[in-house]
């Protein structure tokens, strides 16, 4: 399966994937972040059971705090 993840083409073994497997494989290690698909906020809660499928735009962003 390709994707689009943050702007560049990924891919992966598996045909789909959840977003919750994606962030494990990818050692994305940040808690506060905000996930895309294709333009649609995914919300935390739906995590494990988002499925990402070929060819979907992900985006990634993830919040700072600071001063």
């Amino acid at each position: 399966m390709k994707i689009l993840l943050n702007n560049r083409e990924e891919e992966f073994p598996q045909e789909t994937i959840s977003v919750s497997e994606m962030i494990r494989v990818k050692k994305f290690s940040f808690r506060m972040r905000i996930i895309k698909i294709n333009n649609v906020l995914i919300s935390k809660e739906k995590y494990d059971s988002t499925i990402i499928h070929n060819g979907d735009n992900v985006q990634m962003l993830y919040l700072m705090s600071g001063g």
